[in-house]
């Protein structure tokens, strides 16, 4: 009997909006590691975890940290899951790429890399599509 690996990935190489792109997806036991390139490298790191207590209406939120690489204003923020306004870039296409990860995770923590030439959000939502593509949660 073959036992089952202790974490499990899958990666896609996709042209998005005619920009090549390589995405990878890592499921460990405690959180998901998202890496999204459009430069070849991994870019800026962002934690984005659920609060687990909602607020009052029962939505859930994720607090978005930037632990390495560029930082736009403020290194952390807190707001609910589909409230965007006034957030930085570096955290509005972090929860708009991988807040549905989290979610279907089980409200898993994910971990996010990201290096994107295309931040518009017909981008976001193509990128999204090729994350979902990847799928180990």
């Amino acid at each position: 009997m073959e036992a089952s690996p202790i974490v499990t990935s899958k990666q896609r190489e996709e042209v998005v909006h005619g920009v090549p792109t390589e995405v990878v997806c890592t499921a460990f036991s405690n959180s998901i590691f998202v890496v999204v390139t459009q430069y070849g490298k991994m870019g800026t790191i962002v934690y984005v975890d659920p609060n687990t207590v909602g607020d009052n209406v029962g939505r859930p939120s994720l607090t978005t940290k930037v632990l390495l690489g560029k930082r736009e204003m403020r290194a952390d923020t807190h707001v609910h899951l589909y409230t965007f306004a006034f957030q930085p870039l570096i955290h509005v296409c972090a929860k708009n790429l991988v807040a549905f990860v989290s979610q279907e995770a089980g409200n898993k923590p994910v971990l996010l890399a990201m290096a994107l030439k295309d931040k518009t959000m017909e981008g976001i939502q193509a990128l999204r599509e090729v994350i979902r593509s990847c799928q180990v949660w």
